[in-house]
């Protein structure tokens, strides 16, 4: 029997597809409308008048007048709006700051203002409605939904409430899902990972779960204690579990290992949402890509990412992009971001509708050699080496050995297989010849006898946790890097006496 919830999720979903389809369907107007208004909204703050934003009535004076800054170069700015003086970055002060991990700045305050808040929860809404409307599914609506995320609790520093990302959301949970959703209150509020993940555990297996959201290696913990206390699959244990929701990383690398946790298939969305907005979401089931989202006060541009460390790079617009091509995404926002690179790379699958992938970040990166090798190039090479085995990985990264004790320098793979593999030095073939084919750089070092080819460090049964737990990030919107281009996490890892 339908229920009057799902049945008007149904007529909902078709007429937010329209909607979307307007703006989707219209991208450069849509985008040059976002631009105008961002500007004519910021004209009078203080970041507007030292960047003559009344001059400003195109891309080429924006250009001109706003150089691309990241959080470090915006800083003394954001500490103004953190330190309660209005009309800095934005008209007024923020509703919230969210609170990050920086990596060279400590804490990072995003602002999150009155007209950017809306964006990431209609964002949000409409990759669920989105998926309604493609499939026709929506009996999931009526089952509970749990999503992973940070504490709730919010702090207030100088009139502004400052706190997690997904803990701001969660008070943003629209009312007609109040009922359904989990865990409690209660139980989102525990800081600690371990004691918050097991209360989850409890309070969900005599529930009806029918979807579960968030970053699929918090995802994974969840379900391997699901496994560990019932002894049966997630999928038997909640059969009308139907649809997974995550963000942060890219979900190949989990796939097979998710599968065999949960005991058969089932539908995902994937989102891209950050603390300086949502930008995209997975609008179809069967295309690649995320649709960049062109509507919710955010200007893009791209820079190609191998010309990014040059003096001065161009700065494209969305009419300017091609296809397969690696770039630095910068913002400007309703939240008062200008030109902000937030240090991710997409990749543009399609461009009718503009869709992207995430394929790294411009600081993840391993180019000790010169050879640059990114996030995405790493995860397809692992992908293409473990194709048509029962070899499951629970977590991986890599770094340079620049100072081997003999031989070559090479690229050392920490690597958590949930079954230990007997053919390692096939796996280091597979994944080596991968590399090499999708990165020329790569194959040159290795053809030139400047790198010996990579080296695979297993690591012990949940090490990656017990590392994350040791630089007190285990949980919430943490995740382990894919690669670096130093060795600070791989010495740390190997502190922790992996086995090789």
């Amino acid at each position: 029997m339908i229920s009057l919830k799902s049945a008007l999720a149904k007529p909902f979903a078709a007429r937010v597809k329209r909607s979307v389809l307007k703006w989707a369907n219209n991208p450069i107007e849509t985008q040059e409308k976002v631009f105008q208004h961002l500007i004519s909204e910021a004209t009078s703050t203080v970041f507007g008048k030292d960047h003559d934003f009344i001059s400003i009535n195109s891309h080429a004076d924006f250009v001109k007048r706003v150089p691309v800054r990241d959080y470090e170069d915006l800083k003394p700015y954001v500490e103004r709006v953190v330190e309660g003086e209005k009309n800095v970055l934005w008209k007024g002060k923020p509703l919230y700051f969210a609170k990050t991990s920086g990596t060279t700045s400590g804490a990072k305050y995003i602002p999150i203002t009155k007209e950017s808040m809306p964006t990431h929860v209609e964002a949000a809404r409409n990759a669920i409605l989105l998926y309604i409307a493609e499939t026709g599914n929506a009996k999931f609506v009526d089952g509970k939904m749990i999503f992973l995320q940070g504490s709730p609790i919010l702090e207030e520093k100088n009139g502004v409430q400052l706190g997690r990302l997904s803990g701001i959301v969660a008070h943003y949970v629209p009312k007609y899902l109040q009922k359904n959703r989990m865990p409690s209150w209660e139980t989102n509020c525990i800081d600690d990972w371990e004691t918050k993940v097991e209360a989850i555990v409890e309070e969900t297996l005599p529930e009806n779960m029918s979807v579960i959201s968030g970053i699929p290696s918090w995802v994974q913990m969840y379900f391997e204690r699901i496994n560990q206390k019932t002894g049966k699959k997630v999928g038997d244990v909640f059969k009308n579990f139907n649809l997974f929701i995550f963000g942060g990383v890219n979900y190949e690398p989990y796939r097979a290992k998710f599968e065999s946790l949960i005991g058969r298939k089932v539908d995902s969305i994937e989102l891209y949402p950050a603390s300086e907005g949502f930008f995209a979401y997975q609008d179809k089931q069967k295309e690649k890509g995320m649709l960049l989202q062109l509507n919710s006060g955010i200007f893009y541009e791209f820079i190609k990412a191998d010309e990014f460390f040059n003096s001065s790079p161009k700065r494209l617009t969305l009419k300017d992009v091609e296809v397969g091509v690696n770039y630095v995404m910068i913002i400007s926002t309703s939240a008062g971001l200008w030109a902000y690179n937030i240090g991710d790379t997409v990749e543009f699958t399609s461009v009718k509708p503009y869709r992207v992938i995430v394929s790294g970040r411009i600081k993840h990166f391993i180019s000790a050699f010169g050879e640059h090798v990114i996030g995405k190039e790493v995860e397809q090479a692992l992908k293409e080496a473990l194709a048509n085995t029962n070899i499951q990985v629970s977590e991986f990264t890599v770094a340079p050995q620049i100072n081997p004790s003999e031989g070559l320098p090479y690229h050392e793979w920490f690597i958590e297989f949930e079954n230990e593999p007997n053919n390692i030095p096939q796996i280091i073939e597979n994944i080596d010849k991968s590399l090499q084919k999708q990165n020329s750089y790569y194959l040159d070092l290795i053809k030139g006898k400047v790198l010996q080819p990579l080296v695979i460090t297993s690591v012990k049964k949940n090490g990656f946790q017990d590392y994350m737990k040791s630089i007190g990030k285990l949980g919430g919107q943490n995740k382990i890097p894919r690669l670096s281009n130093d060795r600070n996490i791989a010495d740390a890892l190997t502190k922790l006496k992996l086995t090789k």
